[in-house]
């Protein structure tokens, strides 16, 4: 018996959701696009910190 009391079978079908591959193909540009838009923040926000020297430390409480 398996973890949620059903015997286990020798099929290959893989459980729950199976996306196509013009699906899958999505998912990848859209995770790279995300990946990319928050690398260009990081180098921004560094960037800006660089300018801005010591004095971003400064500031009223």
């Amino acid at each position: 018996m398996g973890a949620h009391g059903i015997a286990m079978d020798d099929k290959n079908e893989p459980e729950g959701i199976v996306l196509t591959e013009a699906q899958l193909r999505s998912r990848r540009q859209r995770s790279i696009a995300i990946a990319l838009a928050l690398g260009v923040m990081v180098v921004l926000f560094f960037a800006v910190t660089l300018v801005k020297g010591p004095a971003v430390l400064v500031r009223p409480l």
